[in-house]
């Protein structure tokens, strides 16, 4: 990303909008049109274009006055959004010493756009680093705001992803399913209901993709057999079947509200 990028908001003739975008075309960036609102004015998955002389037409046809530039693997960085107002400025007043030397510009609401090289498996996120610190990467775009004549903070070119930013924004690792947990619950339950729990973790755990939750809610109403004659609790089904949600690669709101409605179905609740 060279230090050309920084002319993109000299006026040129014709449209200058579009002129701008050939420019941005020209260092490998892939260009669309936005409306002042900065939604696309076009199909920009699909039309979005990094050749130059595709640039024109694409305007001519859906004219829009701002740029978007696809972020991600297709313009080879993403960006770390800092809104201002919603938290950003917080977050950049605290880590600011941290969040230097790479490409910067200032937005519109008067927040920042970190410009850094794309990393291979950066996804989209909102809030998720802290309140109002946003990443773009694959699937996602930004406004180029340099276009419209707002400032660039730092013309360095853009780094690598800092170790800690790529740690916060990793969405948590999921929980592990505790099934020799589940096996040291049941040591005092009959042998023949040992084994009923665990032919239902078994199908929960290979059950097909698109029958999981099914297969789920099917054996924990099947295990609520047990209840009445107090050869299992509630809480031991409960952990059973978590635990092979888990496994199965169900996520664990899903599987508290599958299992929650199968014992209230079994049990009359």
């Amino acid at each position: 990303m060279s230090a050309a990028l920084d002319q993109t908001h000299v006026p040129s003739p014709g449209n200058p909008v579009a002129a701008c975008a050939q420019k941005l075309t020209r260092h490998g960036l892939k260009v669309f049109p936005c409306q002042q609102d900065k939604r696309p004015t076009c199909k920009w998955g699909e039309l979005a274009t990094n050749c130059p002389q595709s640039v024109p037409m694409l305007w001519r046809t859906y004219p829009g006055p701002l740029i978007g530039v696809v972020t991600g693997a297709a313009s080879g960085f993403d960006v770390l959004d800092l809104d201002w107002g919603k938290g950003g400025d917080d977050f950049y007043q605290e880590h600011c010493t941290r969040l230097t030397g790479t490409r910067t510009h200032r937005t519109r609401s008067g927040g920042l756009h970190l410009l850094f090289k794309h990393r291979e498996g950066m996804r989209n996120s909102a809030s998720r680093i802290a309140p109002g610190v946003d990443v773009r990467a694959d699937g996602g775009y930004v406004i180029w705001w340099p276009a419209e004549g707002l400032e660039i903070v730092d013309r360095s070119p853009a780094q690598q992803w800092p170790a800690w930013l790529v740690e916060l924004s990793q969405p948590p690792l999921p929980p592990k399913a505790d099934l020799e947990r589940v096996e040291g619950g049941l040591r005092d339950a009959d042998r023949y209901v040992q084994g009923a729990v665990r032919d239902a973790v078994r199908a929960i755990v290979s059950a097909p993709q698109g029958r999981r939750n099914d297969t789920l809610n099917a054996e924990t109403y099947g295990l609520a057999r047990f209840i009445p004659g107090g050869h299992l609790s509630t809480a031991q089904i409960a952990e059973a079947m978590a635990a092979a949600g888990l496994q199965a690669g169900l996520n664990q709101r899903e599987i508290e509200k599958t299992i929650a409605s199968a014992l209230r179905a079994r049990m009359g609740g």
